[in-house]
Parts: C-alpha cells; structure tokens; sequence
C-alpha cells in the first residue's frame, strides 16, 4: 500500500494524522470495484477495496469475455479462459438450428471467481488494501461522522466508520451506494442459470461451440456455455416473467439432452439498466458497473461495461479526491458522468432500440444472423472489439435506417425462415 498522502490543506493535515483518511475507498470487489481499485491505486493514492463476500465466491454469469473486456483489463492480465469460442449455434426457440463458424476466436469463456479473484490480486499488486467479510451500511456526506467537507463517512455494519477523500460503489445490482446516489433503474430483468458437470463425450461435442436461443417471451433468449468438463446453461427475460423464465430454462435444458445430469449450482440474478437520466454521482460519490445500472440492454452484456466503467471511476476519483471544494469536486463527477455517457451511454442507447426491435421480431435477427453475411460480420467484429454498437450504427446508414424505424414504431415484417440443422 502506498503511503503517499493526497493534497491536503494545513486545517486537515492533523485530522488525517490523528485518523487515517483514505483517497479512495471503493466498495465492492466485482470486475467494477477490482477495475476501479486498480485504476486509483496505480497512480499511488491510499485505496481501500470492501468486498462483503469471502473471496472466491460464486456470481451469476455466462462469463463471456469479448474484445471490451479484454482490452479493459490491466496490463500483463493473463486470462483464465475455461474455452475459447470458434462456432455459435442459433436456433430460435429451439427451431432453424444453425452454426455458424470462424477460424478466428470469437471469445473466450471464463468462470467468475477465478476472474474477480485475479482482478482483486491485481488492484492489490497495484497497492491497494483490501479487507473482505465487511459490509457498508451506508455512505454519509454530512453530519457528526463527517469531520470536514472533503471527506465521506463509510460505515460498516457493527457501526465501525472509514473516512475517504472519494467514494466509488460497485456493489451490484442492489447496491447501498447506488441508492445514496439516486440511480434509477429504466429496465429489470431475471436471469437464471445452472452449471452442469457432464461426461468427457458430452463436454467434447460443445468444445469451441455455444449456443444462444432466441426464447419465447418478448426479449428473453437462452445460452450455453462450455467451460471444460462444465456447461454454464441459462436465460434471460423481463422481471414479472418468473414463472415462465423457469419454465423456459426447465424446457430449454430439456431438449439440449441435459435433464438427466445434476447442476453443481443452480441460481438467479436480476440484472438492472439505469435511467437516461440517473445520476453516476453525488458528492464524493461515484457509481460504476451494476451499481449504476451500466450494462448493454439487448444481450444484457455486463462485464465489459464493469470493467470499462470502473476503470473511468477509479481515474476519476483520485481527481474528485484531490478537490479542495464541493465546486471542485462536482466539475470532476460531472466530467466522470460525461466520460460514461460519451462512450458506454451510446452503446446503452443503441441497444435498447435492437432490444425494442428484438423483443417484436426475434425472427428477423435469427434470419439475419444465420443467413445474412454483413449481419454476421457485425456480429464477429463486435465479439473480438473491432467496434461497438455505437460505432456500427454510426458507419452503415442500413442500420441507422433499421432503428429509426423502430424509433417511429414501424417495425417491418419478418419473412419465414428455412429450418437449417446444426453442423
């Protein structure tokens, strides 16, 4: 841990020598908390990263890992990959199974706790503290706890108080800090997913291959993911829908062949979009990753958009932790909020028109994925981080035309589709 102290004035120099004051303490250790711990901690600033959980611990995740994430992470990160993805089967709703492949890697596949666990090593390497087992009650930016205006008040349950120049919450998608912010949330929805052990013969027909089904409720689609000797299986549909999304998974693993094999774990997860106009700051008090509701809205991609978003945190809390005034401190939250909406808000943007569009022709994508060159390109340079969303949408007038039509409510009609098998 570094001992390098942040800028303070002569009045709260004895403040900090009597009890310690951190620049930056982040909450949460997921990819957003690890990415924002490493990224204040790299310049030198005391750092604190709060993880409730023991780590390793289990997340809800199918654990793909595109090109944003890849190029999010630290330097010298070597990725714990379980597969590496070369082919993707499209059905939709079980129907009009085709495979599509590329000699190029598309993506890789990882398990969560092996990845938060060496993002966390990371932040540490980088010089900061960590100290799991905690929990955050709540943040406080006045009162009796708060000895000064440039400082937070974090306090843990059992009533211990930390003290911190700047916040950033990344404690998920129920996250404490994301309430004291104001986020506000514009789309939910429930995830379910079981890991499944299977046989060598099994595990080797899905090798370099998943799946993603497009599923029978508006929005909602199913994946599998082979990591090893394990498929990671799971859908995903609007919250209200949890009875069905049950019942779709149960389907789903049904006519994979996969019924007869016990999951290691089975879980759920509700996955949260932000509002256009939910804040990402208050005070000394920034959000990233699920706490703030930053997650691609069609696909309900998250880890990209923890690791990019709590990278920009991490950078701009040492510039909120540096601000000697409430002025000061509000300009660097705005240019973080700005930072956000310029890069990752675009994309958010974008794929909640594709989500408007997908969720009343699921067809049309499956026609277009399966059979539509330009459409599949789109797709591949979009996996291995050769563009975005935002970035697809701004350079082919096709699509630009495709989403302003959504945007009027004039969607059109799918035609059929030719069922193809699987190769």
């Amino acid at each position: 841990m570094s001992s390098e102290n942040s800028p303070a004035d002569d009045e709260n120099s004895s403040a900090d020598d009597a009890r310690q004051v951190w620049d930056v303490v982040v909450v949460g250790a997921g990819p957003a908390g690890a990415s924002a711990a490493y990224a204040a901690a790299v310049t030198g600033r005391r750092v604190l990263l709060l993880e409730k959980a023991e780590l390793p611990r289990y997340k809800t995740c199918g654990g793909g890992i595109i090109g944003p994430s890849r190029d999010a992470l630290p330097p010298g990160f070597e990725l714990p990959f379980r597969d590496r993805v070369h082919a993707v089967t499209f059905s939709n709703n079980g129907r009009f199974t085709r495979t599509r492949r590329s000699r190029q890697m598309l993506f890789g596949l990882i398990n969560r706790p092996e990845f938060d666990q060496q993002l966390v090593e990371h932040a540490q390497k980088a010089g900061a503290e960590l100290r799991t087992g905690v929990t955050v009650q709540r943040v406080e930016q006045h009162g009796s706890a708060v000895p000064d205006r440039r400082t937070v008040a974090v306090v843990l349950q059992g009533g211990e108080t930390l003290l911190a120049r700047a916040v950033v919450g990344a404690d998920g998608s129920a996250s404490r800090i994301g309430a004291h912010v104001g986020v506000k949330l514009d789309q939910v929805d429930l995830g379910l997913e079981s890991e499944i052990p299977v046989p060598e013969t099994v595990a080797e027909d899905w090798k370099g291959r998943v799946l993603i089904d497009w599923g029978p409720m508006p929005g909602s689609y199913g994946w599998v993911f082979p990591k090893g000797d394990t498929l990671t299986v799971g859908v995903i549909s609007a919250r209200g829908e949890g009875a069905a999304t049950k019942r779709y998974l149960e389907d789903f693993i049904g006519r994979l062949g996969l019924a007869g094999f016990e999951p290691s774990i089975s879980s759920g997860h509700l996955t949260r979009c932000r509002a256009d106009d939910s804040p990402l700051s208050r005070g000394r008090v920034l959000v990233c990753g699920d706490a703030a509701g930053l997650l691609e809205p069609w696909t309900r991609e998250g880890i990209s958009f923890a690791l990019r978003s709590g990278r920009l945190a991490g950078e701009w809390a040492v510039r909120v932790s540096e601000a000697h005034d409430a002025v000061d401190a509000r300009r660097q939250a705005l240019n973080y909020a700005f930072a956000i909406k310029a890069g990752l808000g675009v994309e958010m943007s974008v794929g909640k028109r594709l989500l408007t569009l997908f969720e009343r022709r699921p067809g049309l994508f499956h026609a277009a994925l399966t059979g539509v060159r330009p459409a599949w390109r789109a797709f591949t340079d979009i996996t291995r981080g050769r563009t975005t969303l935002g970035e697809l949408i701004r350079s082919h007038p096709m699509a630009q035309r495709a989403l302003s039509a959504v945007d009027r409510r004039q969607v059109p009609k799918a035609g059929p589709v030719a069922e193809e098998s699987g190769s």
